[in-house]
């Protein structure tokens, strides 16, 4: 008989609902990117391990699919932009990454899953977190029958004085 081995990673309750609780990680990315993955069911390709390494290797950040294939090319991991893509899909549906949409041409990933908003520096093309507890939301809309707010995302767009 096998003995029985106790998550790697546990859940925790986020806005967004159960999401893996990244302060267990041991500090080996590649080990800690292999557990993320087996955690949320997701088989550890050696594709999904190479992207997950270099997305959650260097902390919170923000990045659109084209900064990961650079990233990725720079770093010889062989993989294409619709492999990118869907890879970044399937993390955002198992909850290791947060979807950020700026503009309807272009969406950031967000490696932090924990309720904040962002700001958007325009010209700049980047997203800064702002804490949750930094943003007051008044009464939000009632939604129609039968659904449910899942979440509520503020995109503050900046833009430098002139």
């Amino acid at each position: 008989m096998t003995p029985t081995r106790t998550s790697v990673i546990p859940k925790v309750v986020t806005g967004t609902g159960l999401s893996p609780d990244r302060s267990v990680l041991t500090g080996c990315p590649w080990h800690d990117v292999k557990a993320m993955l087996r955690e949320v069911g997701l088989r550890p390709t050696r594709q999904r391990m190479a992207l997950g390494w270099i997305l959650f290797g260097k902390g919170d950040r923000h990045i659109t699919a084209e900064m990961l294939y650079g990233e990725a090319t720079r770093a010889k991991v062989p993989v294409s932009l619709a492999t990118i893509y869907n890879t970044l899909h399937q993390f955002t549906e198992v909850g290791l990454l947060r979807q950020v949409a700026v503009d309807g041409s272009k969406a950031y990933f967000d490696t932090n899953t924990t309720a904040h908003h962002h700001f958007f520096v325009e010209g700049e093309d980047q997203v800064l977190d702002i804490p949750d507890a930094e943003v007051i939301i008044g009464k939000t809309p009632s939604p129609p029958e039968g659904y449910e707010i899942a979440r509520v995302d503020i995109v503050v767009r900046l833009r430098p004085k002139t």
